[in-house]
């Protein structure tokens, strides 16, 4: 059975270089040792903090940096990385379909999130071991 996920799970990107954590703000009001997520928590900065570097060519920042980079270096193509700012405007993907937190369902450690450069984003560890959820 998936595991509830709450403030601190670690995330990774499938463009990003490093793992991120989840930040889960207090106004949901449920809280197994630390507050818990729903599938509303997928604010850019506020919920999903970068993961460091990005590396996909449809991030129009890596784009634009791999251009300049293959510009000096005289037409090689030369692929780059940009900082990593995520897009994500849509929420968590399945989520919880019995369990709901802030009347939105509670976002389980098998959900993923859609960034809008193409990455997706899952669960590597949900921020607690012992709350399990359908």
């Amino acid at each position: 059975m998936p595991m509830q996920v709450c403030m601190g799970a670690m995330l990774q990107c499938s463009f990003g270089t490093a793992p991120s954590a989840l930040v889960v703000t207090p106004e949901n009001r449920v809280t197994t040792m630390t507050p818990d997520a729903n599938i509303m928590d997928h604010k850019p900065i506020k919920n999903i903090i970068s993961f460091a570097m990005c590396t996909t060519q449809s991030n129009p920042a890596v784009a634009m940096a791999t251009s300049a980079a293959t510009t000096a270096a005289l037409g090689v193509y030369t692929p780059t990385l940009a900082p990593c700012v995520p897009a994500t405007a849509s929420p968590w993907v399945p989520g919880s379909p019995t369990v709901h937190i802030a009347n939105q369902p509670a976002l389980n450690d098998t959900s993923t999130l859609m960034c809008t450069w193409g990455g997706v984003i899952s669960i590597t560890f949900p921020g607690q071991t012992s709350v399990q959820i359908p």
